[in-house]
């Protein structure tokens, strides 16, 4: 079972089924669909906008120097791709009135 406040895939499928009307099946199939979809486009490189939500971005970090907190070592962290999400206006201004 999900944590509270936390929405799993489990949930998406069961709103659709209750909305939409399709069965369960159909209804977790759409889910997983969907996020393949998004997944393969992250995986290939590319970014992902769905609008009126947010987006999706890839971005390349550069190799950079670090620091071990317990020794105070430094060391080489590796370049990386990182995946962020930013929220649209009109997502954060539900937030905003939701909170």
């Amino acid at each position: 079972m999900a944590e509270p406040g936390t929405l799993t895939r489990a949930d998406l499928a069961e709103a659709i089924h209750l909305e939409i009307g399709l069965s369960r099946a159909e209804s977790a199939a759409i889910v997983e669909q969907l996020l393949g979809h998004i997944g393969d486009a992250l995986a290939k490189g590319e970014n992902v906008k769905i609008s009126s939500f947010g987006s999706f971005v890839l971005r390349d970090k550069g190799e950079r120097i670090g620091r071990n907190p317990k020794t105070g070592i430094e060391v080489p962290i590796a370049p990386r791709r990182v995946l962020t999400f930013r929220a649209s206006q009109m997502m954060r201004d539900r937030i905003v009135r939701a909170g």
